[in-house]
């Protein structure tokens, strides 16, 4: 397969994701906001948000949970029973009824979450190991230190490949157009890519190769379901969120992408700037170490703003940017990026993920002259 890579092209021209045409090469980012409610079923209000932002090429949807066991934020959203198939429908309904597109990110928190949110069980991880960054976790009974997880053991695997089965049928349902496997920020995929987190010695550990097999396994489950092109993949290489990096990462994160060659996937997304924390254990990995590896749609994300985008698309960096804290307080930014119109103010950061309903979420104003 050779890399859909056009040189010169810019941020706002079309693009075809394989069958999906795109309006434009931006992509709203996924983001946690916390507005499902206790439930976790999605509702209007969401349908909302997202509608809002439907002139992005691509919106991936915010992180969203393949089982109760995967859950570990407050009020985040599951794609795990039917009332969330239902919930989700809104949403995917309203981005349509607009002219977008849109992927569904399937998550598991693995470690980063707490024992209060599984009815007193410990979350579970590829080994023991707990996060160990200072920070303390909001969990349904206030902010508690992070618990060291209980380590999977290698007979539950192809349980946890099967609630990723059975949420790609889900989101399919909701009438996603494809769906992205979060395997970044320290989340039970990060910690199996990755040699800090992973210490198992059975075939799901010990080497590069076997620290892949859990997410190639879901790769093959998903797609079962799904076109390999309507699936993409998330990986954070660089990043420290979660107390993650390992000290192979460069030659961790270069074998996997070059593995997902063979699946023909939708896309890679890798986030590859450091605004989100680096671990600074070697010199970060770029979209170019990438391309060198991965012969597929290449999208960049974390702390892009316009000019760096169209960079990186004209130079045939990125095929895609993903963009994240724009988007929240500007639901037009695809227009004001084609117009040249300022930005709105940013976003306070204490509506980010507080259940405020429309509060710093549906309530920025589109461009008005």
């Amino acid at each position: 397969m050779k890399s859909m890579t056009t040189t010169f092209a810019t941020l706002l021209e079309p693009f075809h994701l394989w069958d999906l045409p795109l309006a434009n090469r931006v992509v709203m980012a996924p983001m946690t906001r916390a507005r499902a409610g206790k439930d976790r079923i999605p509702n209007a209000l969401m349908a909302e948000y997202y509608g809002q932002r439907a002139s992005a090429g691509l919106i991936i949807a915010e992180a969203t949970t393949i089982s109760e066991q995967a859950n570990g934020w407050n009020e985040s959203p599951g794609v795990y029973t039917d009332a969330m198939v239902e919930g989700w429908q809104l949403t995917t309904q309203a981005v349509h009824a607009k002219g977008g597109k849109i992927f569904l990110q399937l998550w598991h928190m693995g470690r980063a979450s707490h024992s209060s949110f599984h009815g007193g069980q410990l979350p579970i991880a590829p080994s023991a190991i707990k996060i160990n960054n200072g920070e303390e976790i909001h969990t349904p009974l206030g902010k508690q230190p992070y618990e060291v997880p209980r380590a999977i053991e290698t007979e539950e695997i192809p349980g946890i490949i099967e609630e990723y089965r059975q949420a790609a049928i889900r989101a399919k349902a909701a009438g996603f157009d494809g769906i992205e496997i979060h395997s970044a920020n320290g989340y039970l995929l990060d910690t199996f890519l990755q040699s800090k987190t992973n210490h198992r010695t059975d075939a799901y550990g010990g080497s590069a190769t076997n620290r892949c097999r859990l997410l190639l396994e879901i790769l093959d489950a998903v797609t079962t379901v799904w076109d390999s092109r309507r699936v993409g993949v998330r990986f954070s290489p660089n990043g420290s969120f979660n107390d993650m990096g390992s000290p192979d990462f460069r030659e961790q994160f270069t074998y996997a992408a070059s593995q997902l060659n063979r699946y023909n996937l939708a896309y890679l997304h890798v986030m590859d700037g450091l605004a989100f924390g680096f671990h600074e254990l070697g010199e970060p990995l770029t979209l170019a170490d990438f391309r060198a590896v991965y012969d597929g749609v290449l999208m960049g994300n974390c702390g892009y703003d316009r000019s760096s985008a169209e960079t990186a698309i004209a130079t045939g960096q990125a095929d895609l940017i993903a963009i994240g804290r724009p988007f929240i307080s500007n639901p037009d930014l695809v227009e004001r990026y084609t117009n040249n119109w300022a930005l709105n103010p940013d976003a306070d950061m204490a509506t980010w993920y507080a259940p405020t309903g429309a509060e710093g979420y549906t309530d920025f104003p589109t461009y008005a002259a």
